[in-house]
């Protein structure tokens, strides 16, 4: 399995993001400029000029014709994927950090950092079919209980009924989408010791999977917020993502950015495990990064994950055969 090495960031990768066909890849990084690829070849399709600031997140509609972005500028952008046009910008007082399309794209959830005197909240916005309509009105706005700790994704549960969110007081809640009343919370004893980094859900909603920086990720039931798995890591966990075909969840981290360069690169863990699902036993790893691992994905087909790092490269790996036939 050798990887393609897709060059074209300054700055460490923050976010990778496949549309629905797995035909393109969307990629975020610190250096303002979302990047399109083709998730064959790795091939650079085109950017997205506008941000002022590091880009965190970003989602594409189900027909991949909207790109939105959050950043670290305060705004959050909805783009033209075909043009590179730029057709709407959220102004926020504080980063946005999360961005997530509901099903059928007329609603976004968007989660905005504390900042000065401001609490981090998570912002419903509704998405106009036509970019002359679009507004900057917030649906509803829900302010995070623990206001000073950053809410690092949150995104749709099943059908738009609700929303999970999850971040630095390592505690997930789930929201009523409606009425923005506050439905479950998981406690101390079952919940992440530490951050909460990522957010991945399952294909079909029912179950999701969290990565914290107490190098763990724990599988979650969507509507019950029950502990299903947790997979034990070794080293803080920066992104997870699920196999869409296989019972394989994957997990990239490694020690903090700052402590990297007092070690090789080959201590510090910067690999992709990738993990049985049910039997929660380590299945293989990926290496390649020189610095931890910020963000995965799946396509959508299963058939091949990239990875982006601290390093600035994105490393598409389109699996062998083999692979698909592990046995543990």
């Amino acid at each position: 399995m050798r990887p393609i090495l897709m060059k074209g960031h300054e700055r460490p990768l923050t976010f990778l993001r496949y549309n629905r066909d797995g035909d393109m890849l969307f990629s975020c990084a610190k250096d303002h400029t979302p990047t399109l690829w083709y998730a064959d070849n790795g091939e650079r399709h085109g950017t997205y000029r506008g941000h002022n600031g590091a880009v965190w997140c970003c989602d594409v509609s189900r027909d991949s014709s909207r790109l939105i972005t959050g950043s670290a500028d305060q705004t959050a952008k909805l783009w033209d994927v075909k043009t590179g046009t730029q057709l709407f910008s959220f102004k926020f007082s504080s980063p946005a950090r999360s961005v997530d399309f509901a099903v059928g794209d007329k609603l976004a959830v968007i989660t905005t950092d504390p900042f000065m005197e401001r609490t981090s909240a998570i912002h419903v916005k509704r998405i106009a079919e036509d970019p002359q309509d679009q507004d900057g009105d917030s649906v509803l706005v829900l302010e995070n209980p623990e206001g000073r700790k950053r809410i690092n994704r949150a995104v749709w549960g099943p059908l738009n009924q609700t929303i999970v969110s999850g971040g630095e007081d390592a505690v997930l809640r789930i929201w009523d989408a409606e009425t923005g009343k506050l439905l479950k919370e998981t406690d101390k004893e079952v919940g992440h010791k530490q951050t909460i980094t990522s957010l991945c859900k399952s294909a079909d909603d029912s179950h999701f999977l969290t990565g914290s920086l107490d190098k763990t990720a724990k599988l979650w039931d969507m509507r019950t917020l029950t502990l299903i798995k947790t997979y034990t890591s070794g080293v803080p966990v920066n992104a997870v993502s699920m196999s869409p075909l296989l019972d394989h969840v994957v997990i990239g981290g490694g020690q903090d950015a700052s402590a990297v360069t007092t070690t090789d690169h080959r201590a510090g863990n910067f690999e992709a495990k990738f993990y049985d699902k049910i039997l929660q036993e380590e299945i293989g790893g990926v290496k390649g990064h020189f610095g931890p691992i910020n963000a995965l994905a799946f396509n959508p087909d299963g058939r091949s994950f990239s990875s982006g790092g601290e390093d600035g490269y994105v490393r598409l790996h389109h699996f062998d055969s083999d692979y698909f036939s592990i046995k543990i």
